[in-house]
């Protein structure tokens, strides 16, 4: 009779949740996402967020389907500053590579105004990690065979992915299924099969074209002259000055119920580190509608009128000089900053290198790193190299650098400062070092990472080096098909992390080696390791070829 009162008294005020339970921020984030694209709540129970990135978020979320039947599916919604050919050439790269080879496919796509979600399967998989000591080494190795079948099938479209890194190839454990996600920033190759991504590249050329040029400077007065194109229209300096900084990657691009607001409400943005930057409305969305300039106001004040004038004389006289100034340096002088804590106006007045960046830190190509204009899906296969070093030694991530030059400087640290300068000279870039670093054996390397109970030092393959005595590296890069930039320099000094920021990267097995099959790694696996980490993209191994190497004989093609 108790029990029985008790339930009566419970009952409606205390229930077990049907789904989890969503608080915070990512309860308002859906709750806006359905208010946004309406339609969804008809279809799709979210259940919560499952990833966020620069320019989109994933859902989890249950689809009703006909007959009662339900679906886990994953949600992609993209901000809504993202351009529309760039979602458009996602959507096309899912649709035409995707659903097999372990390339994520699509179900469908759903639009309102400017707000985007894409609907994909979705496959419950493991944190990279979380897994990583854990593997067997035959795991490693159906892992990167899956990994390779993926990019040669993008590949094979003329589709650079620009992004591969662990979190973006899902790996079901139990399921033994994979998927090659996230095409947010790939791009196409001269011959690709993906119509988009020709209008992509073409436009990416123009803007270098018109942000290549170059910047002059004499004192502190500097001279960009850059220039934005012509169908987009500078705001005015009080109108920029009043929005915060974090706020730029969340302007909105004028679509639907904003259109009408016309050209003005458009906003300049300048590529940064030679990224092609999506968020700026370009010609291509512009529907040959024209644009009106924004015309300056009239100074009807005698005071005013002079002190523009006198604005106008001042800037005219600055601007002389600074190409006289820039005209009078001869091209082959030698910048005066080299190890100084300042930068000459020498080394201020190299032409602006503007190139792909796109991609993680840590798994970048050298030819990314040097800003080589001319990327190729190898940049991919550098990428799944990178992965493959992670698996073989244990350590996740392997580099970690807050910037290219610091990440080159790393990468020569394994690979060889004389291998990784002769490299750079076959796409046209020099590369300076302060000293000569020899290359590792990649056995060796990951053997004792693997296996090390103390911190290892990259730079010089001594487990047991003190690392508040190593010396500084420095490097430096700079353009050859540019005689004005054969003696310029742009320095960095590479300083090693402390010994408490380096703890956290080696990874420990818990297991022995010995019962995972570590004991027994042929040298087959640190052979293809060694072509996929080859500094020169030329002779950087392809997917395919990959695929046919001798460390795969026995996994069924």
């Amino acid at each position: 009779l108790i029990l029985l009162l008790f339930v009566l008294h419970t009952r409606g005020r205390f229930r077990v949740p049907a789904s989890p339970v969503i608080t915070g921020g990512i309860y308002t984030d859906i709750e806006q996402l359905y208010q946004a694209v309406p339609q969804l709540a008809n279809v799709f129970r979210i259940k919560g967020k499952i990833g966020e990135g620069t320019f989109s978020s994933v859902y989890l979320a249950i689809a009703q389907l006909r007959g009662g039947h339900e679906e886990k599916v994953a949600l992609k919604h993209l901000i809504p500053t993202s351009h529309p050919v760039r979602i458009a050439a996602e959507l096309q790269c899912l649709i035409i590579a995707g659903g097999q080879d372990n390339v994520m496919g699509v179900r469908y796509c759903f639009r309102k105004n400017d707000h985007v979600v894409i609907v994909m399967p979705y496959l419950e998989h493991e944190s990279f990690l979380d897994i990583l000591n854990s593997l067997s080494f035959e795991e490693v190795r159906d892992y990167m065979f899956n990994l390779l079948k993926a990019l040669k099938r993008i590949h094979y479209f003329g589709i650079v992915h620009r992004d591969v890194k662990p979190s973006n190839f899902l790996y079901n454990r139990q399921m033994k299924r994979y998927a090659l996600v996230d095409f947010g920033l790939a791009q196409g190759t001269p011959d690709t099969k993906i119509e988009l991504l020709k209008v992509i590249q073409s436009e990416a050329q123009q803007e270098s074209c018109a942000w290549n040029k170059p910047q002059i400077t004499l004192g502190s007065q500097v001279s960009v002259t850059a220039r934005a194109p012509r169908q987009l229209v500078r705001q005015p300096a009080a109108r920029t000055a009043n929005k915060r900084p974090c706020s730029l990657s969340q302007t909105q691009i004028k679509q639907g119920q904003k259109r009408k607001e016309g050209p003005e409400s458009l906003h300049v943005q300048r590529s940064v580190f030679g990224e092609r930057n999506f968020n700026v409305r370009s010609s291509a969305s512009q529907d040959n509608s024209t644009v009106k300039l924004i015309k300056q106001p009239r100074v009807t004040d005698i005071a005013a009128r002079k002190i523009l004038a006198k604005k106008k004389t001042t800037s005219a006289v600055t601007n002389g000089l600074v190409k006289k100034a820039a005209s009078s340096y001869p091209t082959n002088v030698t910048c005066d900053c080299y190890a100084k804590d300042r930068v000459c106006s020498v080394c201020l007045s190299r032409r602006q290198q503007v190139a792909p960046r796109a991609g993680t830190p840590g798994f970048r190509a050298p030819e990314v790193l040097t800003k080589f204009p001319n990327q190729t899906t190898a940049i991919d296969m550098w990428s799944a190299g990178i992965i493959f070093l992670s698996l073989l030694s244990g350590r996740y991530p392997f580099y970690k650098a807050s910037d290219d030059l610091t990440a080159l400087a790393q990468i020569m640290t394994i690979r060889g400062s004389r291998e990784t300068i002769q490299a750079a000279k076959t796409f046209g870039k020099s590369i300076l070092c302060s000293k000569d670093i020899p290359a590792q054996d990649l056995r060796m390397l990951c053997e004792r990472l693997r296996g090390s109970k103390t911190s290892f030092d990259i730079s010089t393959g001594d487990g047991q080096i003190n690392l508040s005595q190593e010396p500084a590296l420095q490097a430096e890069i700079f353009n050859i098909s540019d005689p004005a930039l054969q003696t310029s320099k742009k320095h960095l000094q590479y300083q090693k992390p402390s010994c408490h920021e380096r703890d956290g990267l080696v990874i420990r097995t818990s297991e022995k080696p010995a019962d995972l099959g570590w004991d027994k790694v042929p040298d087959e696996a640190y052979d293809l390791l060694d072509k996929l980490l080859d500094l020169n993209p030329a002779t950087r191994i392809t997917a395919k070829d990959a695929l046919l190497h001798p460390f795969f004989k026995n996994i069924k093609q």
